[in-house]
């Protein structure tokens, strides 16, 4: 297995691909790729019917997969707000590597079938790649039925940004753009993609019970109004937290149950949407059951550094960086310097801690990742999909 990332700045499309060809030649020492992984900035989007024509004439790749980008992460560095090519490249020896396209009301079930027949599936499910337009795709009903269909898999990706409104978005599998649906590649076989999710949130508060709930709503904490335990939270908190309430308040809802202790892993990190101060109720970006463990979360810059930086260190001290050969990173467009106010910070701390490992990726309007073993599309969090022979 070999990996390589390249990115350009170049505005001229023609250039860049040149100078991204001509990186990626050396990096894979003049080998055919088995999977190229292409990402543009909107500055590209008059071009991005090319995008995968020329790359693909250039390279060759038996499978060439990406999408549009309002920002892209290409040889470990981050490009926002200006044109930015970023390409990944990889050879993926005893590896089956097949792409898909699925574009609403089209279901997963008869491709399901197709890929058990003609994939060698050996003695572990396959993994996946996927790549949606947050428009048009239902992603997470597809991440389900991937998780349904192949018990055991693993899937990372991120949802389709740098356009504003249905049909701006670009979707590329191989020489084809899509303006809708999803594109993914499935590969099965010495492959393996360990995960690093990065909420960025700490808990305030504690951890309590929801004890009433309707569908997204919740009434109940402990057997308390929801939104009289929530004002009593703000007014203990410290100043520079009762600010981020303002704009940064979330809801962690517990992954899994009877803990005597929680923790910031534990917790589904999910969108506070509305409140209703008359009713005593908050909507929350996700679906709640009576019982769950769920616990108020903050979110700002320190908060998201240190999360990345502890996450990734502790994947070090478990992973021999030696054995990782390549990483894609799906960030949220709300983090890199919008966040931080400076670019690279998330990808100073992957150098760091896994120093010459080819990154690339984009910032998404939607990150997928797994949270304790269950695939999810999250917000506002950096997931890294770190590849590397199975043995």
């Amino acid at each position: 297995m070999r990996w390589g990332s390249a990115l350009s700045g170049e505005p001229r499309l023609e250039r860049a691909v040149d100078e991204i060809a001509t990186r990626l030649r050396a990096d894979l020492a003049g080998a055919r790729p088995d999977l190229l992984l292409v990402f543009a900035s909107a500055q590209h989007a008059r071009d991005y019917e090319r995008v995968p024509v020329l790359l693909a004439a250039e390279l060759e790749p038996r499978v060439l997969l990406g999408c549009s980008a309002g920002g892209v992460i290409g040889a470990g560095h981050e490009r926002e707000d200006e044109p930015g090519l970023s390409v990944t490249a990889a050879l993926l020896p005893g590896v089956a590597v097949a792409g898909f396209h699925l574009e609403p009301p089209r279901t997963l079930d008869a491709d399901a079938e197709r890929w058990r027949e003609r994939m060698p599936l050996h003695d572990a499910p396959p993994r996946f790649l996927v790549l949606s337009d947050p428009f048009s795709a239902d992603t997470e009903g597809t991440i389900q039925e991937l998780e349904a269909g192949f018990a055991g898999t693993r899937i990372i990706g991120g949802l389709a940004s740098g356009g504003r409104q249905a049909g701006e978005n670009a979707l590329w599998l191989d020489a084809t753009t899509h303006r809708r649906g999803l594109v993914g590649v499935i590969m099965a076989g010495d492959v393996e993609i360990d995960t690093v999710v990065a909420q960025g949130c700490r808990p305030i508060g504690e951890p309590m019970f929801v004890t009433a709930c309707h569908h997204n709503v919740l009434r109940g904490l402990d057997g308390r109004p929801a939104v009289t335990v929530l004002q009593e939270l703000y007014r203990r908190a410290e100043r520079r937290d009762q600010e981020l309430f303002r704009h940064s308040l979330f809801l962690g809802i517990g992954m899994t149950g009877g803990r005597e202790e929680y923790r910031r892993g534990d917790f589904l990190v999910r969108n506070i949407i509305d409140m209703d101060a008359s009713e005593n109720t908050l909507a929350i970006g996700a679906g709640l059951r009576e019982g769950q463990v769920v616990q108020f979360q903050l979110r700002d810059a320190a908060t998201s550094a240190a999360d990345v930086e502890a996450l990734l260190a502790a994947y070090a001290r478990r992973t021999p960086p030696t054995r990782v050969e390549g990483a894609l990173l799906f960030s949220c467009v709300g983090r890199g310097k919008h966040l931080y106010g400076r670019p690279d910070l998330d990808t100073d701390a992957f150098r760091q801690h896994l120093p010459g490992v080819p990154l690339g990726g984009f910032f998404c309007n939607g990150e997928v990742g797994p949270v304790h073993g269950t695939t999810f599309v999250h917000g506002y969090t950096s997931a890294f999909g770190l590849f590397r022979p199975r043995g």
